[in-house]
């Protein structure tokens, strides 16, 4: 079984409405449909009638299904109310559509649509969503548990804006509040950027965040799952490439985290239980953190008390099925009745522990747009995203910027120069990690390039390895008759190790991809593959979550 069965304890729920991830854009793409599509199979193990409303046809949660009837219409209150009328759903479910759905929903709470019709809403209640949202009342809440937050402040207009900046002072943020993918945000270094950021996040939303400055702090996030008996456990934790200043969605992101000690792990992790329990989640949502590089300084950014773009890429790098979890914790479980449908035998209560790492990385189409700037920032631009699994940073990097398509091998081999490689360092662009790997070409120092960039030195250090090993490659030539059997094996593991294709080896070593491919079968160097979160000689009640890594056969067992 891949949960213990017992009835809900939320009472006479035989037809929900979900309210799905609406329209394909940027800022808001593919991972909604993927944790709406767990919702449903979570909703009809239950018996229960599901009534979606997506309007995105391209979508797996829209594809027929037994037991859901598809609403085609826009996930806004008015059409959203004229569903509920006609279809009469017991309860609501908000926090699987993004915030998108979580707007409209909180609007139909408070205009009383939901209490007219007699719709409950599951999982994490609204008053605790408004806590999350409102970034004033948000502040208020953190204040009575003594978690720090950035200096901020919220404003209904300009002068409001204009009176902030004289609290907090240049350089400040400027944010939207309740937008998704950071819209109408930025970074203001003078009054006239100020004035035109303002300008540009009230055509957002009716109310905007004036905040202190963190740029070059680490940003960390945290998936979090709390029942309703107050069970909280934290299921993966995440961790930046680039400084704060960069939207996650515009980052590289790497998970577990690698640049945390131990003793800063376990305090963001305790902020994030007290902190979701003090609130009052029910569900998933996830922490997001600034971390000073130089103390123990940090400060909450914001709490997404639904499922968000991290919690597809912590479900998938963990094997712990957030947004399945979640709803059935909606219907009232708790974390000690459930089993994890990955592993089939441990229970939701278990944090999942990593052997190996998961890196996140962006994809841009930005020459497709005319007069967008190519600097990345605190507002989302990226189109979609990839995923690498591997034993190193080293490998997932490698392996993750091959999946992108763009034309790179890997971060050594792609079809990018920098004129300037100090100023293509100094301004964030889909490109800069390419920007990094060429200043160790031309003998910049790991210290050199972590001032200008912000970067931890971990993962610069990481590259250089990257760079070294290529030079060590180029060192080697096949007809040198010094080079011992051995000395080459070692060499030609610790490149595939580090993430190096067969193809870029070739390039390297003045021959073809089929010889290099033979060769190294010929010293016992092939690919292994790993289950996420398996027991050995078990396969999972669900998903198998796969990856390749390679050992020489010397290495196995």
């Amino acid at each position: 079984m891949p949960y213990i069965k017992f009835m809900p304890n939320i009472a006479n729920v035989k037809k929900v409405l979900l309210l799905g991830s609406g329209a394909l854009k940027i800022g808001e793409a593919g991972e909604f449909d993927y944790s709406g599509s767990q919702a449903i199979e979570a909703l009809r193990e239950e018996g229960i009638e599901v009534v979606l409303v997506n309007p995105n046809i391209a979508t797996n949660q829209t594809s027929k299904q037994s037991g859901v009837k598809v609403y085609f219409q826009p996930v806004l209150p008015e059409f959203v109310e004229r569903i509920i009328e006609q279809e009469k759903p017991d309860a609501i479910m908000l926090a699987w559509g993004g915030q998108t759905a979580l707007n409209c929903g909180s609007e139909l709470y408070h205009a009383g649509v939901l209490k007219k019709y007699n719709v409950k809403v599951l999982g994490t209640s609204v008053d605790t969503i408004d806590k999350t949202e409102d970034r004033k009342v948000f502040n208020e809440e953190l204040s009575k548990i003594g978690v720090y937050f950035p200096q901020s402040r919220a404003c209904e207009n300009a002068e409001e804006a204009r009176e902030a900046l004289k609290e907090i002072k240049l350089p400040c943020l400027v944010r939207a509040a309740f937008t998704l993918g950071g819209g109408g945000s930025g970074f203001a270094y003078t009054e006239e950027e100020f004035e035109v950021l303002i300008k540009n996040a009230f055509a957002y939303s009716p109310q905007i965040l004036v905040e202190e400055s963190l740029k070059g702090w680490k940003e960390v996030e945290y998936e979090v799952v709390r029942d309703r008996k107050d069970n909280c456990i934290t299921v993966c934790n995440m961790e930046n490439f680039d400084p704060l200043g960069i939207h996650t969605g515009e980052s590289i992101v790497i998970a577990p985290s690698q640049t945390l000690s131990n003793e800063e792990y376990q305090m963001l992790r305790s902020v994030a239980t007290k902190t979701i329990r003090h609130l009052g989640v029910v569900g998933e949502c996830n922490i997001q953190y600034a971390l000073d590089p130089h103390s123990q300084r940090y400060r909450v950014i914001e709490v997404n008390a639904r499922l968000s773009r991290s919690s597809a890429l912590a479900s998938k790098a963990t094997g712990y099925p957030l947004a399945y979890v979640a709803a059935k914790l909606a219907l009232g479980y708790t974390l000690d009745e459930l089993t994890n449908t990955i592993t089939g035998c441990t229970s939701t209560l278990f944090e999942p522990s990593l052997d190996y790492v998961a890196l996140k990385i962006p994809r841009w189409d930005l020459n497709k747009f005319r007069k967008v700037s190519q600097v990345i920032s605190s507002e989302m631009k990226s189109v979609g995203e990839i995923m690498a699994l591997g034993r190193t940073f080293e490998e997932v990097l490698q392996k993750g910027l091959r999946m992108l398509q763009t034309g790179a091998q890997g971060v050594s081999h792609h079809p990018y120069m920098f004129d300037d490689v100090r100023v293509s360092l100094a301004h964030p662009t889909p490109l800069r990690v390419f920007a990094i790997y060429q200043a160790f070409q031309e003998n910049l120092s790991v210290d050199e390039i972590a001032d200008i960039t912000k970067i931890d030195k971990w993962f610069l250090e990481k590259i250089e390895r990257i760079y070294k090993t290529e030079k060590k490659l180029k060192n080697i030539s096949l007809e040198d008759k010094d080079v011992s059997g051995q000395d080459l094996s070692s060499t030609l593991l610790e490149a595939k190790k580090e993430g190096f294709s067969d193809n870029v080896i070739a390039k390297l070593w003045d021959t073809t991809e089929q010889d290099i491919r033979v060769m190294r079968k010929g010293m016992g160097i092939i690919p292994v593959s790993k289950k996420i979160d398996t027991l050995a000689g078990e396969f999972p009640a669900r998903t198998n979550y796969l990856y390749m890594t390679y050992h020489g056969v010397e290495n196995e067992g």
